[in-house]
C-alpha cells in the first residue's frame, strides 16, 4: 500500500497494521530497503509516522511493521517513557516532519512494567537511573491497580493508554494538531510470541473503533 503525502490518519495507521500482518504471516515485502530508496532520502527525510515505542531490542519498528528507510521517525526509550526530549522529538516529527500519526509501541512482559509493579509490592529498588523509568511507570501502575488491572500484561495496556493521554496533556503542539484533524496518537500493544500488533488507544481516528478498557473483574 502506497502512502500519499497528503494522507488521513487513519489510512496511515491502516498501513502500519497491514505490514505487521505480513510480518506475523511470515510474507514481508521488505518496502523502501533498496540502494534506489537510499539515494532518494539522500537530499530529505518524509516520514509519514511518528513511532514512540519502548527500547526493547525485540521491538525493532520497521522489522515488525515491514517498512523501509524514511518511513517512520523513531524515538525509543525504556517503557517508553516521557522526557523533554521525547516530547520534542515527537513535536519536530509532526509539526516539522509532518507525520500524520504518532505511534506508541509496548509489549507484553515489559520489565519496566514489572520493575514498577515490583516496587509497588515492596521489591528492591532499581539502581541509578533506571529508578527514574521505574518512577515514570508508576502513575500508571496505580491507574491500573484503580480500574481493577492487575494481571502484567494488562497494566502494559493500560500503561500504552496513559502514556497516550500524557503525550496529549504534555505537548500543546500536538494536542493542537489532533484537534485540527490533522494528526492522530494511538497507541499499539505488541506481543512478543506472535508478532502481532493490536490497537489499545486512539485520539484523533475517525474509522478504527478503539477496545475500552476493563477490569478483570468486569471481564468475569
Amino acid at each position: 500500500m502506497a502512502i500519499s503525502r497528503t494522507p488521513v490518519p487513519d489510512d496511515v495507521l491502516e498501513m502500519l497494521l497491514a505490514g505487521n500482518r505480513r510480518f506475523v504471516s511470515g510474507a514481508p515485502e521488505h518496502p523502501n530497503q533498496d540502494a534506489e530508496r537510499r539515494a532518494s532520502l539522500a537530499p530529505v527525510q518524509n516520514p509519514f509516522a511518528v513511532l514512540f515505542g519502548c527500547s526493547d531490542s525485540r521491538l525493532a519498528a520497521e522489522i515488525i511493521f515491514d517498512r523501509g528507510l524514511g518511513d517512520l521517525f523513531v524515538v525509543r526509550t525504556a517503557g517508553h517513557v516521557l522526557g523533554p526530549e521525547v516530547l520534542g522529538s515527537v513535536e519536530y516529527g509532526v509539526s516539522l516532519l509532518e507525520c500524520r500519526l504518532v505511534v506508541v509501541l509496548g509489549h507484553d512482559s515489559c520489565g519496566a512494567v514489572g520493575a514498577a509493579c515490583d516496587a509497588l509490592e515492596g521489591g528492591l529498588p532499581a539502581p541509578g537511573y533506571v529508578r527514574d523509568v521505574v518512577e515514570r511507570v508508576t502513575p500508571s501502575v496505580l491507574s491500573a491497580r484503580a480500574a481493577g488491572i492487575t494481571r502484567r500484561d494488562d497494566i502494559v495496556d493500560e500503561h500504552i493508554r496513559c502514556t497516550v493521554d500524557l503525550l496529549l496533556e504534555r505537548s500543546r503542539v500536538l494536542a493542537e494538531q489532533v484537534a485540527a484533524g490533522r494528526t492522530a496518537v494511538v497507541g499499539l500493544s505488541y506481543r512478543l510470541d506472535d508478532g502481532s500488533a493490536r490497537l489499545v488507544a486512539g485520539r484523533g481516528l475517525a474509522r478504527f473503533e478503539v477496545p475500552a478498557a476493563t477490569s478483570e473483574a468486569g471481564a468475569l
